[in-house]
């Protein structure tokens, strides 16, 4: 048996420290089951874990969608097992036979926590630091949730107060994202937010020695955060008293997130496994696995061992979660009854819905007029702020190019910032120049629930972002990318900022619904179509990156079908269409003064604008065909980036217009012609299709 705690403020039986010895046998045991895995991390931070959910988070295993919970987050995904074996010890669903199928195919216990896949998982977390930011959007949920629902609540008083608690590993402190969302959190004085350092001193490379002598609790005092630090019982074991303590103390300081260093032995109590690299990502093998049992007082002839009374001991979180649940819900109901307008668009915004008349208020565009699509966004931003309080959102530091700024008199910043229009609930998000950051909040933001959140920077920092763009899309999040400045039409900052395979690269992601406007109707029309698809009606969420014009581009009639992702825009004159030109946002209007020119020549020519091709490859194929019939061969693509998505568009006879390489620094209007995106040169790629399709 390890070595027991002594405290007085913390119940802490035989029956517990058996508990918290059974996690560790099981975690040697998952992994040596399957032959693969991260034992080490699992049986070293056993203590912490068990503490937080039998001793200190509000949570109830029968209810994991509770609104009032308290959030966990494993930014170490890795070591999965931490998580799986308090959800199986809680009684949130898993069963010993879960744990025995461990990283095997069909199981619910995959590598690493997946979200929507184990009940009690509240975020996919794998690539190491994107935790943290999670926890730090969840926090930023949780403030404005309570901004929208109970905002003159004394602090600790309203049912929609909780806290997040999260667990890192040095691999997640390590990564640059970590680094960016822990200065956002200590600037929003989120002090809802508790972050758990797992100190173990080990990656795969060994001591962490190797890459790390920087002071980390001073860069998290540096950060504006209430830092802690735990030590270890003489035996080296965690001590939970002192993380108790701990975990208390930071859930009392309400003004800062709050930062727990503790310092642990990974794989400990392994005789010869603990403390090594090996024992972070390998098996510990049979020997080790029955040596370890030993020192723990268990049989080590017998696997996946737990007792009947330390499983009835443990599954007493039922008991407490139910009472807990049924104490916020007296409060609750509380609220309801002193709040009803507030509590009807608490009802409205927990299903999904949208308030009545929301349509209504997307603004039609005069045709003919150029517009930049960013600036159309904008404007349906500023449209939709009135009638929908749950949206909010911002930019990383680029509100102004990216006209994300949803409210000009609102910032979401704490108390005691003293810039103009501060205000703790407010609906515009400063991100700061922190892309990485930015995108994995907003999945925490959307993963907390009750509101709608977008972002914004260039497209060509959506580079930046990329991990947790692709997390949003593995999780179907509905989160709402606001890129601008989407091709070289942003003219003079040269090739770093142009993007040239960003688009191609993007819609490369499964899930991910890129959204390209021609103008600003199709901008309208595409918000709207967003926020539709982004109720619990419509099932599934997904995320949507909006690519937006800097260069205003002229205005058509607003046409329904772009919520189709792809449409005729023009038809042809003078017969059916003997050519088809196809084009997205700015190059739109390139087609259409091609089709102009075709059409003088006697040429029936269609044009059609395709804003989302995800969204047009859900059209059934009827829809498609009456778009693109397959019987007209001629086909052209035109789009100012690199031509991977089209080609299986145009077919064999098909020409594309497009970027195959960097841009350069220059007016915009002189790049387009230089680099053939005139209508002149559409035209002429036509008449090779043309050619082509009659040999």
């Amino acid at each position: 048996m390890s070595t027991k705690p002594t405290t007085t403020d913390l119940q802490w039986t035989e029956l517990d420290q058996r508990a918290v010895d059974t996690v560790r046998v099981l975690a040697a045991d998952a992994v040596q089951k399957v032959g693969n895995g991260h034992p080490g991390t699992a049986m070293s931070l056993a203590p912490a874990a068990y503490t937080l959910f039998q001793k200190v988070m509000r949570h109830d295993p029968a209810d994991a969608d509770w609104t009032g919970r308290d959030r966990f987050v494993l930014s170490a995904g890795h070591t999965s097992l931490t998580l799986y074996i308090q959800l199986y010890l809680a009684g949130y669903g898993l069963e010993l036979d879960d744990l025995k199928a461990f990283r095997t195919w069909g199981s619910k216990t995959p590598g690493h926590p997946e979200y929507g896949h184990t009940t009690g998982v509240e975020t996919t977390t794998g690539p190491l630091g994107q935790g943290v930011a999670n926890a730090v959007g969840m926090a930023m949920a949780s403030r404005y949730e309570r901004g929208l629902f109970d905002p003159e609540a004394a602090p600790g008083t309203s049912p929609f107060d909780h806290m997040i608690w999260a667990v890192a590993g040095d691999g997640c402190l390590q990564e640059g994202i970590s680094a960016e969302a822990s200065s956002l959190a200590g600037h929003q004085k989120l002090g809802n937010l508790v972050l758990l350092w797992d100190d173990n001193h080990i990656s795969i490379e060994g001591d962490t020695e190797t890459a790390v002598s920087e002071d980390t609790l001073k860069r998290y005092e540096a950060y504006g955060w209430h830092v802690q630090r735990v030590e270890p019982l003489p035996s080296g074991d965690l001590d939970p008293a002192g993380l108790y303590r701990a975990l208390q103390a930071a859930k009392a300081e309400t003004g800062r997130p709050s930062f727990i260093a503790a310092r642990s032995i990974i794989a400990w109590p392994a005789p010869h496994a603990q403390n090594t690299e090996a024992a972070h990502g390998s098996a510990l093998g049979d020997e080790e696995v029955a040596a370890t049992k030993r020192v723990l007082g268990f049989d080590p002839e017998k696997t996946f061992e737990v007792a009947d009374e330390v499983i009835a001991h443990t599954r007493e979180a039922l008991d407490r979660g139910r009472e807990a649940r049924g104490e916020w819900e007296k409060s609750f109901a509380a609220w309801r009854t002193a709040n009803p307008e507030r509590a009807a668009d608490f009802d409205r915004i927990s299903a999904g819905e949208l308030p009545a008349g929301w349509e209504d208020k997307f603004p039609v565009f005069e045709p003919g007029k150029g517009v930049a699509t960013r600036a159309a966004s904008g404007k349906v931003l500023q449209a939709l702020g009135e009638i929908i309080p749950e949206l909010w959102g911002g930019s990383a530091d680029l509100a102004g190019s990216n006209n994300t700024t949803i409210d000009k008199t609102s910032s979401f910043l704490p108390v005691g910032n003293p810039l103009p229009g501060a205000d703790p609930y407010g609906r515009t998000i400063h991100f700061g120049i922190r892309e990485h950051a930015m995108a994995a909040a907003m999945n925490g933001i959307a993963l907390h629930g009750n509101t709608r959140i977008y972002g914004g920077t260039f497209l060509v920092f959506s580079d930046y972002m990329r991990n947790a763009v692709r997390l949003s899309a593995l999780m179907h999040l509905p989160v709402t990318y606001v890129w601008t400045h989407d091709s070289i039409g942003l003219g003079e900052d040269g090739p770093t900022h142009q993007p040239v395979e960003h688009l191609a690269s993007l819609r490369a992601i499964p899930g991910l619904n890129i959204v390209r406007p021609a103008d600003a109707n199709e901008t309208s029309i595409a918000w709207r179509e967003i926020l539709r698809r982004y109720t619990k009606v419509f099932g599934k969420g997904a995320p949507h990156g909006l690519a937006l014009t800097r260069q205003g581009v002229p205005t058509y009639e607003a046409n329904e079908d772009a919520a189709k992702g792809g449409y005729v825009l023009f038809e042809a004159e003078g017969g059916e269409p003997q050519v088809l030109l196809i084009g997205t946002g700015s190059e739109v209007h390139l087609a259409v003064e091609a089709r102009e020119e075709l059409q003088a020549a006697g040429i029936p020519t269609r044009v059609v604008s395709m804003p989302s091709v995800e969204w047009f490859e859900e059209q059934d194929q009827a829809y498609k065909d009456s778009v693109l019939p397959p019987s007209v061969k001629a086909r052209v693509a035109v789009e100012a980036g690199i031509g991977l998505t089209w080609y299986r568009y145009v077919g064999d006879a098909g020409r594309i217009v497009s970027l195959e390489h960097f841009g350069a620094s220059a007016d915009a209007k002189v790049l387009f012609r230089e680099f053939g995106f005139t209508g002149e040169h559409v035209a002429a790629a036509a008449r090779e299709s043309l050619a082509a399709a009659t040999r």
